[in-house]
């Protein structure tokens, strides 16, 4: 695929550190990293190397792109392989709060693959954030097999009892195929355009 000029140059991922039960959970992270990468972007993710997490990024390595992985200290023998993926740029934080910061100055779009709890709520906390008015950078739920319905349907919810408050702001987009989500974000910048972005959060 020919790679084109954007102004999207990194996507960060969320997803899980586990396989999860469904074999199409994996799969869409390799071929997720594979799109990243024969779309010249980067990949900026959790540093983990196991789960659809380490499959994300073996697919952007095995198909010559390139990977940030940002994971705080603590987390390195539990999801990470200090010596695997050796080819990855890894930057190890002091705790969460700072891995969550940097990956958000990295990352010019973001994309929710299946994954518990972390994923669920590192999701939020960005949708939270344009809700605020705090950047316009584009949101993805990667929908495979329907795993993120539940989710959707409470963020509807919420919104149709008046708590979702600037709602215009909080419009993630739900993709289904891991191959249509970085065209899917590509055609949002050109149709949206990147203009009045607000300022990245300096501090939170």
């Amino acid at each position: 695929m020919n790679k084109e000029t954007t102004p999207i140059l990194s996507v960060c991922v969320y997803c899980g550190s586990q396989p999860g039960r469904d074999d199409a959970h994996i799969q869409a992270g390799r071929t997720l990293g594979k799109s990243i990468a024969d779309h010249g972007l980067r990949l900026v993710y959790g540093g983990g190397t196991r789960g659809i997490m380490g499959a994300v990024a073996s697919g952007v390595l095995s198909s010559g792109g390139h990977v940030t992985g940002i994971i705080p200290e603590f987390l390195m023998d539990k999801e990470a392989t200090r010596h695997s993926l050796g080819q990855l740029e890894l930057i190890v934080t002091a705790d969460m709060h700072e891995r969550k910061h940097k990956m958000f100055e990295r990352a010019d779009a973001f994309v929710a693959l299946p994954g518990g709890i972390g994923t669920l709520e590192e999701i939020v906390e960005i949708m939270t954030w344009a809700q605020l008015g705090r950047h316009r950078k584009p949101m993805v739920f990667g929908n495979v097999n329907g795993f993120w319905d539940p989710m959707l349907e409470l963020i509807d919810h919420m919104r149709d009892q008046g708590f979702v408050h600037t709602a215009h702001l909080v419009q993630p987009l739900v993709i289904d195929r891991a191959e249509d989500i970085v065209p899917g974000i590509l055609a949002s910048v050109r149709a949206n355009g990147r203009e009045g972005e607000a300022e990245i959060i300096s501090r939170l």
